[in-house]
């Protein structure tokens, strides 16, 4: 399969002069022979040492490739022109958000375009069809007569296929993750990227806590709130008995599940202090104390859950930090339902360590404001997604690609974008 006809044209210079006068450079030659095409000046490019200062040419076509050649030696901004400065040295954490980033045709595009994507969709899909009704490709593409995203147990399994199979797609481009994050049910697929849970086990992970969440739908909510964490913190103990603090996604940036009328308090109050909350669109309250009712369900499907040490650093978002694999029973997956998502501290924890780069592996970035939020104070963190709504094809992960590169990742360009 071929991905794409857009061909990435990959600048490295050791500063943005010397980037500039790269580009000039090349202008003046591709001027001169113009019987070279963008894939022969990129293939020659692709090879060459990289400096701190990167820029990629995203071109169709030998326009495209000379008009933003041209806009890097100018100086200024180009729509198919991605710049930036790499960070030396920094690893790269792959993370994986829970629900919010699923939309209908999310996998279609790569799926039918991209080999490593298609095998790895298929892999799961067949794995899925052990324990379930409906057909993946059939949910993700929003098919007639099939289930929709709407039903949990459809929805997190679909979105645990998408998310690895970014993954994948991303190490095709040999951006490999140094260290690896989830966010509640993300962290189900990160442990499968980082070689802690079998295929097997995972896929029955997901499959099972979808069950049992569905049985407890209607039952609550949750609400996005744009406050301090101290703030809410006190609120949601003075209402412990129907409000819990469901994740902490970055500073201001925090989620309170509970029953529907406590949440709706919650939201005029906030309006008071001049402060729109939202409401996610969820109709149950993860990680709150009414997950305690599907403990024992829970517990006995995913029994026999078989955790490895990890070939890739795991950082928590139950523990807030680094944990060895082995601690992922079946214990540990109640927790991850249960427990407050402690999403920010497991990201600093991973950037003290020099994981700087933040790889979205997901259908639309979810977690990139808090991302960067928590990263504001760390003059060297990047945020990089993958694919957006509406966006889901090979064009816009190799923009995210270019992202990437430019902020130091060391892109392994495949050849089949240069033939």
């Amino acid at each position: 399969m071929h991905a794409t006809r857009t061909v990435p044209c990959p600048l490295g210079a050791q500063s943005p002069d010397a980037l500039g006068a790269l580009a000039r450079e090349l202008v003046a030659k591709l001027t001169a022979d113009p019987g070279v095409s963008p894939a022969q000046a990129a293939r020659g490019l692709a090879g060459s040492p990289a400096g701190p200062h990167r820029a990629v040419v995203l071109a169709d076509d030998r326009v495209g490739l000379l008009d933003g050649l041209a806009a890097l030696a100018d100086g200024r901004p180009a729509d198919h022109l991605v710049t930036g400065q790499a960070v030396t040295g920094a690893g790269t954490a792959f993370v994986f958000p829970g629900q919010g980033s699923q939309w209908p045709g999310m996998a279609t595009e790569l799926y039918t375009r991209s080999e490593v994507f298609h095998d790895r969709i298929d892999a799961v899909a067949a794995e899925l069809g052990r324990w379930t009704d409906w057909n993946l490709l059939d949910a993700m593409a929003g098919a007639e007569g099939a289930p929709g995203f709407e039903r949990v147990d459809v929805v997190q399994p679909a979105l645990f296929a998408m998310m690895v199979s970014l993954a994948a797609q991303w190490e095709s481009y040999g951006v490999a993750p140094t260290a690896v994050i989830g966010h509640s049910q993300g962290e189900i697929a990160a442990a499968h990227v980082a070689g802690i849970l079998s295929l097997q086990d995972a896929v029955r992970i997901v499959v099972m806590r979808g069950r049992v969440l569905r049985k407890l739908t209607g039952r609550g909510g949750m609400l996005s709130v744009p406050m301090p964490y101290e703030w809410v913190e006190r609120y949601v103990a003075e209402h412990s008995a129907r409000l819990a603090l469901a994740a902490e996604n970055g500073p201001g940036n925090l989620v309170v599940s509970g029953d529907v009328p406590a949440l709706e308090e919650l939201v005029q109050r906030c309006a008071e202090e001049g402060v729109r909350a939202r409401m996610v669109k969820v109709d149950y309250p993860s990680h709150s104390p009414q997950i305690d009712e599907i403990r024992d369900e829970l517990l006995a499907g995913i029994a026999g859950v078989d955790p490895r040490p990890g070939r890739i650093p795991y950082y928590s978002s139950v523990a807030a930090g680094r944990i060895d694999g082995t601690e992922l029973d079946a214990g540990y997956w109640f927790r991850n339902l249960r427990r407050t998502v402690r999403f920010e501290s497991a990201v600093r924890a991973a950037a003290d360590d020099g994981h700087l780069r933040f790889v979205e592996s997901s259908p639309h970035p979810v977690l990139v404001r808090g991302l960067q939020r928590t990263l504001r104070d760390m003059p060297d963190g990047r945020v990089i997604e993958s694919v957006r709504r509406g966006e889901g094809g090979p064009d816009r992960f190799l923009r995210s690609a270019a992202e990437a590169y430019t902020h130091g990742a060391d892109v392994a360009w495949p050849g089949a974008l240069f033939s």
